[in-house]
């Protein structure tokens, strides 16, 4: 087999580009900012100055500086691009066409697919950093979200999540952590009978996805569940085996 370089590449390998939020808090294994998280190499890219704020308010001028981040991953040769927050969305129709490889910014693009998967009589429960930014026309119809067949519930009430995840304050206990999601999200089962599958929007709650499928007993999704799937698409498998 013939190899030739790509003179824009330092390195090959890494399939999916991951850009970061401008935020420092401990990343642990499951979360989309930890490189552990995944069984194969990621690329991430720090976007400078784009802070959960700046989402969270809708912030259009971070546009551009998202987009040359994009670009940047794009050159350095990986072959699909995601995000580690949820929020995201709100820009995902921009990026993916200032680019020539697959963009998918939120875990909330797998909204429509999961639809598709439950009975018409049932909702998905999206379990979110802070639902009260989320429930927001702005986010939602950039994903193609059908607003009556979601549920939202948020993080935000919750004290330690609240000083880890929204606050910033650098450090987080992951058992009280643990608690405070299956909290929010067995209540909101509880409060909604009708809801088929769970996502957590999240880019930090995969961790946690596990103990909510157990409680739950439902089919659960997140941003890892995204970011495998399309990595699947994009490097196929070679099948061995007896025939």
């Amino acid at each position: 087999m013939i190899y030739h370089a790509n003179r824009t590449q330092d390195n090959y390998g890494e399939v999916i580009g991951i850009l970061l939020l401008d935020f420092k808090a401990p990343f642990i294994p499951g979360d989309v900012g930890n490189a552990s998280t995944y069984d194969y190499p990621v690329r991430y890219k720090l976007v400078e100055g784009l802070t959960f704020d700046r989402l969270f308010n809708k912030d259009q001028t971070a546009l551009d500086i998202l987009i040359e981040a994009a670009k940047d991953l794009e050159k350095s040769g990986v072959r699909a691009i995601t995000a580690d927050c949820g929020f995201f969305a709100l820009f995902q129709k921009e990026v993916a066409e200032a680019v020539d490889i697959p963009v998918f910014l939120s875990s909330l693009l797998q909204t429509p697919f999961i639809y598709s998967i439950i009975a018409r009589d049932k909702k998905v429960g999206v379990i979110s950093a802070k639902a009260d930014s989320l429930d927001d026309v702005s986010f939602l119809d950039s994903v193609n979200i059908d607003r009556e067949r979601i549920v939202i519930r948020g993080m935000e009430n919750k004290e330690n999540f609240y000083k880890f995840g929204v606050m910033e304050e650098g450090y987080l206990d992951t058992e009280k952590i643990e608690k405070e999601v299956l909290e929010v999200s067995e209540k909101m089962i509880d409060e909604n009978p009708e809801i088929g599958a769970v996502l957590l929007e999240c880019s930090m709650l995969p961790p946690y996805a596990k103990s909510v499928h157990q409680s739950l007993s439902l089919p659960v999704f997140d941003f890892i569940t995204m970011i495998d799937f399309v990595k699947s698409a994009l490097v196929k498998k070679e099948y061995q085996g007896v025939f």
